[in-house]
């Protein structure tokens, strides 16, 4: 094994007798130690894939999914940043430094423990896990985890990385202009630590696609990659490639409501849902009440959002392809995962300059013929959201199910595939997953100190078919974003809703704990609260030692305590 520097964590496993893990591992068959290839989407839809639902075309998506394990009981964070840091460490975000966004820091919630922003050093990366173990590890795309020397892919045990500093940035590269800068909002990127930036005109999908291609194809073949390709598609701004956004032209025009209960049909026919699933109750707009003009733009929105989900796809099928050509595909373990459901904020600028781009030289052009383009900035509003998971509730941000519950599927080395799993999966249970995979030990010191041990399950048996679930009915899942809390145990789920939500969200349990059967009612539409007493105050109880073991900031403004 080639002898690799140690990077700037000082990390050092415990490494067990030879490869024993490997050895024991249902992988062991596969030719050498399996390459690892995690993709991750950003704000994308349940059913946006054609392999979940979606009338998308996603073909290269949707191949490796039917060829692997669909899952459809899969958990995130409500949001993108806590989710990606349980995905690099296997821990709970409270616990690693993402207890919430760095963009939602409160004055009490600065400076204490697991709320730091970025990543901590509490819990060795997964790549400073498998470059221990003489893999390559590389990285393109978001990343979100911090902005210091400290926090980058470089020093998080990337070998090479290409990164996106922030949670979002012009797909086009726009935002690297004077104009952005002088404002304060030019977007951060890094290669390798070293600041560079983004080349103008290029479509962010695809020049992250270049970049992983590259780093993967730097070394031999029958060397172990570990490789971190990490979309932002389809984040707003929404933008993509006019030729893409033309191929959706006309597509949405019957409006969101009607296109929730297509997606449902054909979930339905897939068996991602039970043929008796009904359409989440999240209210929509009367269609037929917006102008012909209202209408119009509308459906643009969505045209849009389609194109980048399908480039991101596109991207997905030139990456296939550089791995069959190096003669690596068969070997490589694929995981594809959204980092949280569908995004339903509408707005028509930049978030963070809606108060001022009007009275600055940045110049922004919503217009219908320009919607799409780098110069346009916008997202696609909650009832787009609401029919990218139409069974369940909610969007990004909450609690409920259309908050956090994704679509996720593993596919190729070691995968016994054709299946649709419904068994309870949570972001952490990656970390121990790769590590098995890898034949790498769950023990790790970092800074010369023991790094927390992954939490979660792994997939291992599950993939190769010699199990069905990693989790029992007693399992416990918990969680907490921004005062709003969720619950899970065997079919029950208790959730809070903080009273803080933005107005107009559909939210009946705002304010209170409710209890939801989410295996009968993943739409959440019945609170059986006072039909099952106990079992709400179980898992109120449940939450309660949740958030002492995890750390999770309790403060004198937390709603409901």
């Amino acid at each position: 094994m080639t002898k690799r520097k140690i990077f700037a964590g000082s990390l050092r496993l415990v490494v067990l007798a030879g490869m024993a893990a490997l050895a024991s591992s249902a992988f062991a068959a596969t030719p050498g130690r399996p390459n690892v290839l995690i993709i991750v989407a950003d704000d994308m839809g349940f059913a946006d894939l054609g392999a979940f639902g979606g009338e998308i075309q996603t073909p290269n998506l949707d191949a490796l999914a039917k060829a692997g394990v669909r899952f459809t009981s899969f958990y995130t964070a409500p949001t993108c940043s806590p989710t990606r840091s349980m995905l690099l460490t296997g821990r709970d975000n409270h616990e690693v430094g993402l207890g919430t966004m760095a963009e939602r820091l409160t004055p009490s919630l600065r400076g204490r423990p697991g709320y730091e922003g970025g990543l901590n050093r509490r819990a060795a990366t997964l790549a400073e896990r498998l470059d221990a173990v003489g893999y390559r590890t590389l990285m393109a795309g978001k990343w979100h985890l911090g902005s210091t020397d400290a926090e980058l892919p470089s020093a998080r045990g990337f070998q090479r990385s290409y990164a996106l500093l922030g949670g979002a940035a012009n797909h086009f590269g726009a935002d690297q202009s004077p104009d952005y800068k002088a404002i304060g909002e030019q977007s951060e990127y890094r290669e390798n630590g070293k600041k560079v930036e983004f080349p103008s005109g290029k479509y962010s999908a695809d020049y992250f696609t270049d970049r992983i291609i590259e780093y993967i194809g730097e070394g031999p073949s029958n060397e172990p990659f570990f490789a971190y390709l990490t979309f932002t598609q389809p984040h707003w701004p929404l933008q993509a490639p006019p030729e893409v956004i033309a191929k959706y032209k006309g597509r949405y025009d019957a409006g969101p409501a009607v296109l929730r209960a297509e997606r449902l049909e054909r979930m339905k026919g897939l068996g991602i849902v039970p043929a008796g699933a009904p359409i989440a109750g999240d209210p929509m707009t009367d269609w037929s009440a917006l102008t012909p003009a209202q209408r119009t733009i509308e459906a643009r929105r969505m045209e849009v959002y389609a194109a980048m989900v399908d480039r991101l796809d596109q991207n997905v099928g030139r990456l296939m392809e550089a791995l069959k050509r190096r003669g690596q595909l068969d070997n490589t373990l694929v995981i594809f995962l959204s980092d949280n459901g569908a995004d339903g904020m509408r707005f028509d600028a930049p978030i963070s300059m809606r108060a001022i781009t009007r009275r600055l030289d940045v110049p922004f052009d919503n217009s219908l013929d320009n919607m799409g383009a780098a110069s346009s900035a916008f997202g696609y509003g909650p009832d787009w959201a609401y029919a990218g998971s139409p069974s369940f509730r909610g969007a990004k941000g909450l609690t409920t199910e259309g908050g956090f519950r994704t679509a996720a599927f593993a596919s190729g080395a070691g995968v016994s595939g054709g299946r649709v799993n419904g068994s309870v999966l949570h972001v952490m249970d990656i970390m121990p997953t790769v590590l098995e995979v890898a034949g790498a030990p769950k023990s790790a010191t970092i800074d010369g100190k023991p790094s927390l041990e992954p939490l979660g399950h792994s997939w291992v048996r599950l993939l190769t078919g010699a199990k069905s679930t990693v989790r029992d009915d007693s399992a416990e899942v918990n969680w907490e974003l921004s005062y709003s809390r969720a619950a899970r145990k065997g079919r029950f789920k208790a959730v809070f809703l903080t009273p803080r939500l933005p107005s107009g969200v559909f939210a009946p349990d705002q304010g209170h704990w409710a209890l939801y059967d989410v295996v009968a009612d993943p739409s959440e539409s019945k609170d059986i609260a006072k039909d099952e007493p106990k079992m709400l105050q179980d898992l109120v109880a449940q939450w309660t030692r949740y958030a002492a073991s995890a750390g999770v900031a309790l403060t004198p403004e937390t709603p409901g305590l």
